[in-house]
């Protein structure tokens, strides 16, 4: 069957849920609403004929037929029409539905509808312990015939043969008993059931029917009279949950060889709790915590990556960890110090995550293209770390602006940037450090001295406030990053200040202590 488009499932998961939502009495305020404010102008969409409006329907997705649906009782009528949503079922399903001769038994748009939730939870039976429970409870008996009901639509069933009545498969598969005869010979007096693989009724169905097209139409059919709250339930809460689930799923029941390198390369030079970690795999392990780790995994756990298809966006983050596990192997063939390692493995994936934020966010990336763009990054990482020199410059300079602007673009102007930001801090230093200026650094506040010391990170957070400490930094910043000596001059005019200050503050205590004694 053909997968659903990605462009629009996601949002088919939300719509669905309130397909229905509106009371005939809001739709008739809304229609209402539209006609006065569009009764000067004959030509708004509600003055087109039918035949027109199907015409133009035809071009919108199913996201965009249910929102247009929902604003009114008129639009709502056309918007529900057979013709569109066999087009959508089609594709969708790649299953044609027909109407002619009132074959198929429902609307195309409640089959797509019900359909739609079937799919969506059977494809995702492995992450959802829920709707295992539903299939699996009864083991080794069968499910309940409602559930059999939808899995005579699937040919590949990950459930165990089963033992039916000869009237249920025939009820229930729509199909003779003249296609099994065989099985006939091995029924016995005291047991009723015969047993069958899912796959061999599944084709009998389809052997009997002459077509999948038929067999769902079948399966719509016997469906028709039935109650939907418990697969509507089921599929509101996958819709709440499956971001989640499938995370936990992949980052847990992994094949063990491979679990074992997940967990390293997950946890690979990144700082985390030892004690929420004790728990990976258990019971009570804080998946949540898991997630918040890595930007991408935090963004998927929101729903954030291939405009929030659970699927591809799963399979975004294990392409992602594949590069991460060839990036640290290409790091650890290198003759690097344990920090500088680390230093290049965070900042070549912060610069991945930045360049392919976006991207991520609308489709699925694969493992190339990770490793493409791993690979400039961590190149670039690399002359950033030559410009700074050693290893505590380097750490100084992660937090400018233009550091990441380089990471992201590679435009040497940055790195321009931050040759020159490491160029003035020197100058402040070395000002600082004049002979001239001995009296001033003794008697300078240690909080300001430190500010003027070379390797003293600047954090923009510590700018903040009316403290001496604040102001200083505030103007060292700007001229950091400006290079405008007027800063400079307001830096050595503010710190000769404040060392005056503390020199009449001593010498006004030296005096009070001179007339005491």
């Amino acid at each position: 069957m053909a997968d659903l488009s990605t462009t629009w499932e996601c949002e088919l998961l939300e719509q669905f849920s309130c397909l229905t939502a509106a009371t005939d009495e809001e739709l008739r305020l809304n229609t209402s609403d539209i006609t006065s404010g569009s009764s000067e102008n004959t030509t708004g969409l509600l003055h087109l004929s039918d035949e027109v409006l199907l015409v133009i329907l035809r071009n919108l997705d199913p996201v965009s037929l249910l929102r247009l649906g929902s604003t009114c009782s008129l639009l709502f009528r056309v918007c529900s029409c057979n013709s569109l949503w066999t087009t959508h079922f089609q594709d969708s399903f790649g299953v044609s539905l027909s109407y002619t001769h009132a074959r198929c038994p429902v609307t195309a748009k409640t089959a797509f509808r019900l359909v739609f939730m079937w799919r969506s939870l059977f494809r995702n039976i492995h992450c959802n312990r829920a709707f295992q429970e539903k299939l699996f409870v009864e083991i080794p008996l069968a499910p309940h015939k409602y559930w059999i009901q939808w899995l005579v639509l699937e040919e590949s069933v990950p459930l165990p043969s089963v033992r039916l009545p000869c009237s249920d498969v025939e009820k229930l598969w729509g199909i003779t008993t003249d296609l099994f005869q065989d099985k006939l010979q091995e029924k016995t007096e005291d047991c009723d059931a015969l047993k069958f693989e899912w796959r061999e009724l599944y084709h009998l169905a389809l052997n009997h029917h002459g077509s999948v097209s038929l067999v769902f139409q079948h399966v719509l059919n016997q469906h028709q009279n039935n109650e939907h709250t418990e697969l509507e339930s089921m599929y509101h809460q996958y819709v709440q949950c499956r971001f989640q689930w499938l995370f936990t799923y992949w980052l847990f029941r992994q094949p063990t060889p491979y679990n074992k390198q997940l967990r390293s390369i997950f946890l690979q030079w990144k700082k985390h709790s030892k004690r929420k970690v004790a728990t990976w795999g258990e019971t009570l392990c804080d998946v949540r915590y898991l997630a918040s780790l890595h930007p991408i995994t935090k963004d998927y756990w929101r729903g954030r990556l291939a405009r929030g298809n659970e699927n591809l966006g799963i399979q975004t983050v294990g392409n992602y960890f594949s590069m991460c596990k060839s990036l640290v192997a290409w790091i650890l063939g290198r003759d690097w110090g344990r920090l500088k390692r680390r230093k290049v493995y965070e900042d070549t994936l912060e610069g991945v995550y930045l360049l392919l934020r976006r991207e991520m966010q609308e489709t699925l990336i694969e493992h190339e293209r990770f490793w493409q763009v791993a690979k400039v990054q961590m190149t670039r990482v690399c002359t950033l770390e030559e410009t700074a020199a050693n290893y505590v410059n380097w750490k100084m300079i992660e937090t400018l602006p233009y550091y990441k602007l380089y990471l992201v673009s590679g435009n040497s102007v940055y790195l321009d940037h931050v040759q020159g930001f490491l160029r003035r801090k020197r100058i402040i230093r070395d000002w600082i450090y004049l002979e001239e200026n001995i009296w001033a650094r003794q008697l300078l506040p240690e909080s300001l001295y430190t500010l003027l010391e070379f390797d003293t990170k600047i954090s923009q957070e510590s700018l903040h406030g009316d403290s001496l400490p604040a102001q200083l930094g505030r103007l060292m910043w700007l001229y950091l990053n400006s290079g405008q000596e007027l800063y400079l001059e307001a830096v050595k005019g503010m710190v000769l200040q404040c060392a005056q200050a503390c020199l009449n503050h001593l010498s006004t205590l030296q005096a009070c202590e001179v007339r005491v004694a």
